[in-house]
């Protein structure tokens, strides 16, 4: 049996940069201004879906702290999944969190320990299957899944729409008189494939 090719190794930040900046004049000022640039990565897993649930809808000061809380009740360590199965309402209320996110956090952590999400698994899915198996997760929705997919699984293609930053970034790049919509979004960003992820961070940079 035939060995599967290997990818195509990734050009480098510079080699996208050029791309970008052929494919779009606007992308080629911004590029320009803020210097080559490359999504930064971190680690994926629990600990980064953990981080994106205790942070929806609270100021970055307010879930450091739920965090900081959160670890403090396990000894100063970011929890494993099945510390938040184990653990009792009076605990996690405790910690900052909102009945609402103990849910979310428990079906995570349910998923998890049962095997039925594994972070292992995702690092070989298409783009499509990681956003469909991570938006199964209560709480989680389709922006998270983009996020997680260019920051965590380093894809090189994934265009957010329905960010906010993102679409005020358009309209500002483009000279949009009002803030474009997640359709005018993706019909622009065509232009940008197969390096969508890097054109969304160039774009956000510009906010900046």
């Amino acid at each position: 049996m035939s060995r599967p090719a290997k990818p195509e190794p990734r050009p480098t930040p510079r080699a996208i940069a050029q791309a970008l900046s052929r494919a779009d004049p606007a992308l080629a000022r911004i590029i320009a201004k803020v210097g080559v640039q490359r999504p930064p990565q971190s680690p994926g897993g629990f600990p980064a879906l953990l981080r994106s649930i205790v942070f929806q809808q609270i100021s970055g000061a307010a879930g450091t702290a739920i965090l900081r809380k959160v670890r403090a009740e396990y000894g100063g360590k970011t929890p494993p999944a099945r510390w938040f199965l184990e653990a009792d309402t009076a605990t996690l209320r405790r910690a900052g969190l909102s009945p609402q996110k103990i849910r979310y956090l428990k079906d995570l952590a349910g998923r998890v320990n049962t095997g039925a999400l594994q972070f292992p698994r995702l690092r070989r899915l298409p783009d499509g299957a990681v956003v469909t198996e991570l938006t199964e997760v209560l709480g989680i929705g389709e922006w998270t899944a983009h996020m997680y997919l260019l920051f965590h699984l380093d894809r090189p293609d994934v265009l957010p729409t329905g960010d906010l930053g993102l679409r005020k970034a358009v309209q500002q790049a483009y000279a949009k008189r009002s803030l474009p919509s997640p359709v005018t979004v993706a019909r622009i960003g065509r232009r940008w494939s197969p390096w969508r992820s890097h054109a969304t961070f160039y774009l956000w940079r510009s906010l900046e």
